[in-house]
């Protein structure tokens, strides 16, 4: 069950696109959902594998030099690991908002130090950090240093990554949970 999820949760990696009022580097996916149905249904073991998998799988395609996985795959841990965590101890609709909400905020709070000390630094190597923070004061113009675009921009971004991949997570766990535990009539 952990490679089906982890094969969803890749095409949907690969299905990524820009929206607006961020930077168009930052892309918009669906792929920490199988990731937060493996947490929650097979435990935070099973949702780190699923993040690990895709992670791995779009190496070959990557245009970030592997760094940019690797900052995915950080990020999906911080998501779906205190998710299932909570969920554990807490398994009922209530449990779940609250497990699945924990999650996306603590994604949300890792993507600072994240992006901040190991992304961004890897990319001024290859793209003076100028033109970096150029690409946010095009849409914000009064933003000043890479702390204050990551506050501004990729904190809310990832918040609302997060909530999607929760809204829908909500949406069919209920429906697909028995077939992912092997409990289907």
């Amino acid at each position: 069950m952990t490679a089906i999820l982890s094969a969803v949760a890749t095409v949907l990696m690969m299905l990524s696109f820009s929206v607006p009022l961020v930077p168009s580097f930052l892309k918009m996916d669906l792929s920490e959902m199988p990731a937060l149905v493996a947490s929650l249904s097979m435990g935070p073991m099973s949702g780190v594998l699923v993040c690990l998998i895709k992670n791995l799988i779009n190496l070959p395609m990557t245009t970030t030099g592997g760094v940019g996985e690797f900052a995915n795959f950080l990020l999906g841990v911080a998501f779906v690991v205190p998710a299932g965590l909570i969920y554990r101890f807490m398994k009922n609709r209530r449990g779940a908002l609250i497990a699945t909400v924990s999650g996306c905020l603590a994604m949300a709070v890792i993507c600072v130090p994240v992006n901040y000390f190991l992304t961004y630094p890897v990319y001024a190597k290859l793209m003076p950090l100028e033109v970096i923070i150029g690409m946010y004061k095009a849409i914000l113009p009064s933003v000043n240093g890479l702390l204050e675009c990551l506050l501004i921009f990729n904190v809310p971004f990832t918040l609302v990554r997060g909530f999607i991949d929760v809204a829908v997570t909500f949406l069919i766990y209920k429906r697909i949970s028995p077939l992912i535990k092997g409990n289907i009539n």
